[in-house]
């Protein structure tokens, strides 16, 4: 973090001062500057200058934190940095995000570059606050859904239907579309496959601006899924989708899911025709006699890394 606006931007959306070096902080904190640099690189941020003035009260405190939860038993330091790390992956991305929109509003108000940092510094004093809030709102939200979930389950393999949503040709069409066509139709994507994914009782893992990773608990739910996304119709430029989907034992880890199942919805998918859904074995099996859902086996595919296999598609019954 280098110390590069003379117009006190980064002081506005920290809304403190930056008054202390590395080695002050770790000494306030009680611990060896070395041992205070592993939980900063941990939150994704890179070290600075020993004489470097970098650090605010909220520094200090946040590392108080990480030691504290280390030294009352709650957690280990090693599950400590694992925390550290999602939550510094998980809102860097989300900083970078809302940053972008906060560019986009400026574009289209017409702000010179020269007017931005005043205009950065008016605006972080009126969103910081409401978007503070809502971080915390959301996260205790999804904290209280997650521990619902997980509270009685053995999380080091975890039976789900997995599938992955991909968009056909998208490398293709990002080379004939500009930057900012791009970026609007991967935010039309993301938004119409989370509402999908949430509203029929799925969970989205993660996207990946031209796919989507979901899992559901039962093998039916994820199957409406995948039907729905395939079906919504597309608007101007939406390439078609193509669903793969598997069932089976799922490891989870810090938020992601891991496994040979979920390597098999992603193979699945890479094999999938336009606008189809392909299924694992052991996803039909469960499908079979539910009358929302017609399968039909295909010949047998040599699935990398996982051998022939005969996968089925899935439409409506």
């Amino acid at each position: 973090m280098a110390r590069v606006d003379g117009d006190g931007l980064i002081e506005a959306f920290l809304r403190e001062p930056r008054r202390y070096t590395s080695h002050q902080v770790a000494e306030m904190a009680g611990v060896p500057v070395y041992r205070a640099r592993r939980f900063w690189r941990a939150l994704g941020f890179a070290n600075v200058a020993d004489d470097a003035v970098e650090f605010t009260d909220s520094d200090v405190e946040a590392l108080k934190t990480m030691i504290g939860m280390v030294s009352s038993g709650l957690y280990d330091e090693e599950h400590v940095l694992l925390l550290a790390r999602s939550l510094g992956r998980a809102t860097a991305r989300l900083a970078e995000s809302q940053a972008e929109l906060g560019v986009e509003e400026l574009d289209q108000a017409g702000v010179p570059l020269a007017d931005r940092p005043r205009a950065w510094r008016r605006r972080a004093g009126k969103v910081v606050p409401d978007l503070a809030r809502l971080l915390v709102y959301a996260w205790q939200r999804q904290l209280a859904a997650a521990a619902g979930r997980i509270a009685e389950q053995d999380m080091s393999a975890v039976r789900l239907s997995v599938g992955f949503a991909d968009l056909v040709a998208f490398t293709r069409l990002s080379r004939q579309i500009t930057g900012s066509e791009l970026a609007r139709l991967i935010d039309r994507f993301e938004g119409r496959s989370a509402d999908i994914v949430t509203s029929s009782g799925g969970r989205v893992v993660k996207t990946l601006g031209d796919s989507v990773l979901f899992v559901a608990d039962k093998a039916h739910v994820a199957a409406e899924i995948a039907l729905r996304l395939v079906e919504h119709p597309r608007s101007k430029g939406m390439p078609e989708l193509r669903v793969g989907l598997a069932t089976g034992p799922v490891t989870w880890r810090m938020g992601d899911v891991f496994g040979t199942t979920v390597n098999l919805a992603s193979r699945l998918t890479a094999l999938a025709l336009p606008g189809t859904i392909l299924a694992g074995p052991e996803m039909a099996e469960e499908l079979e006699g539910d009358g929302a859902f017609r399968l039909r086996e295909v010949n047998r595919l040599s699935v990398r890394g996982l051998g022939e296999l005969a996968p089925f598609t899935v439409t409506r019954g």
